[in-house]
């Protein structure tokens, strides 16, 4: 399984991936799910990916592969907007879906894979997509500024009540890491470590680019503290107090619950 968030803000970008894969209790391993081309002063492009490994490995080889040929209309490094680039990884996507698909269907294998891609190329704004197994994609806005992939159930509902479109990146990133540990808490499946990278708007340029082990003294103080928080608010909760006919207590009569 995998674990993967891309924000859109008006301040810059945050990317974060986590890095197991697995194919059973015997068979867990550790893989980068975060690429990242650049060309200081062009463009920034991050790509996460989630689903088979092998389908999302080949649509991103054989991207790296186009980026070394002179064709500007299937070239990363020569395409003019974050639109083509999506275009480009999702024409890949469904070429080795093609190429592997009923081979892998006939062992039952899923053949489905994700992808997020975001970033800045000179002369256009930032942009952040959502691509799907099918090849087609979405754009974030500034409605819904963050997709996730993977194991999205269990990180979403802190990102949903904390993000937007005006959040520091500094607080996308605590955000971000928060929504990780609680997907990890709830699905052995989503590990370390977690590559994160941010991008400040208009630089064209990752302003960090880090991975987060065991070892991090940051993020352990996010899971200890980030635990204990839950703790204390849940306890300082009053009991639900009903009467015999079903209706609320006086005490609770007006007030609103979020």
């Amino acid at each position: 399984m995998t674990y993967c968030v891309g924000i859109l803000l008006e301040s810059g970008m945050v990317f974060a991936s986590d890095s197991r894969t697995n194919a059973g209790v015997d068979h867990v391993s550790t893989f980068r799910k975060m690429k990242v081309f650049e060309r200081p002063g062009d463009r920034s492009i991050a790509i996460m990916t989630s689903g088979n490994l092998s389908v999302t490995q080949n649509a991103l080889n054989l991207l790296e592969l186009q980026s070394r040929r002179d064709d500007p209309h299937g070239n990363i490094w020569a395409a003019q907007s974050l639109f083509d680039v999506a275009t480009l990884l999702g024409e890949n996507l469904r070429e080795v879906r093609k190429r592997d698909g009923a081979y892998l269907q006939q062992n039952n294998i899923d053949a489905s894979a994700s992808f997020i891609i975001g970033g800045q190329i000179k002369g256009e704004r930032m942009r952040l997509f959502l691509l799907y197994s099918e090849g087609n994609f979405i754009e974030a806005t500034p409605e819904t500024p963050f997709f996730q992939i993977g194991e999205t159930k269990y990180g979403r509902p802190i990102i949903d009540r904390v993000i937007k479109p005006t959040s520091t990146m500094m607080e996308a990133a605590k955000c971000v890491l928060v929504s990780f540990d609680s997907t990890m808490r709830s699905n052995v499946s989503v590990g370390l470590p977690i590559d994160m990278a941010m991008y400040e708007r208009d630089q064209l340029r990752f302003s960090l680019q880090r991975r987060i082990t065991e070892s991090d003294p940051y993020f352990a103080m996010i899971h200890t503290q980030w635990g204990e928080g839950l703790r204390r608010v849940f306890s300082q909760l009053p009991y639900p107090q009903w009467n015999e006919d079903g209706s609320t207590s006086q005490q609770f009569q007006g007030q609103v619950f979020k």
